[in-house]
């Protein structure tokens, strides 16, 4: 089954980076498109940004601009730089596939302050 290991979030200022990463296990990652999503406090899970098997990348509109999707297929990594922060981009961070398997890891923490 696959898994999903999230890191890199935090407290940032506004206006400030983070880079979010995701180990992947379990699956045939590099024949997988891959996402990010966050759930921000009593919200459902949103789209973030995705990124094909071929490497182009697709992203919600919110974060257009300021976020950028990569991936390492040989590591099973992928990556999401996100610059120019803003509060509302506050939430857990999780990576899947896409389409989505079942298994959603814990996710990482990101908190932007004014």
């Amino acid at each position: 089954q696959a898994q999903f290991v999230e890191s890199g979030g935090g407290l940032a200022q506004t206006g400030g980076s983070l880079r979010l990463s995701c180990r992947a296990s379990g699956s045939t990652f590099s024949n997988n498109d891959m996402g990010w999503y966050r759930q921000a406090p009593g919200k459902q899970r949103e789209f973030v940004a995705r990124l094909s098997s071929s490497g182009y990348p697709y992203y919600d509109n919110s974060v257009k601009g300021r976020f950028t999707i990569s991936r390492d297929n040989a590591e099973k990594m992928v990556y999401l730089q996100m610059n120019s922060l803003k509060v509302e981009d506050k939430g857990v961070y999780y990576c899947n596939t896409i389409p989505n398997t079942a298994f959603w890891g814990q996710g990482t923490q990101v908190t932007v302050s004014s």
